[in-house]
């Protein structure tokens, strides 16, 4: 089991072990899911938007429009 702190910002350290395993970089967004009494993290990609399309009645434009707007940030963090 690994803990960590939360600081008077409401930030938190994901430990380095995990980082390296999902692939957790800076910059990297997360989806925060409140579930009963604690809290799921899940590194927001590529894989992640496969696995939630089709949730909503969008027809996947906004699918694409999440990816449209990662692009353009990992250029502007280039």
């Amino acid at each position: 089991m690994t803990t960590t702190v939360v600081t008077s910002k409401g930030q938190v350290v994901i430990p380095s072990k995990i980082r390296r395993k999902l692939n957790i970089k800076r910059g990297t967004r997360l989806y925060v899911e409140e579930r009963g009494d604690g809290l799921v993290l899940k590194p927001v990609t590529r894989e992640f938007f496969k696995k939630i399309a089709g949730l909503l009645p969008t027809g996947g434009k906004l699918t694409k429009m999440l990816l449209e707007e990662r692009a353009r940030e990992r250029e502007r963090e280039a």
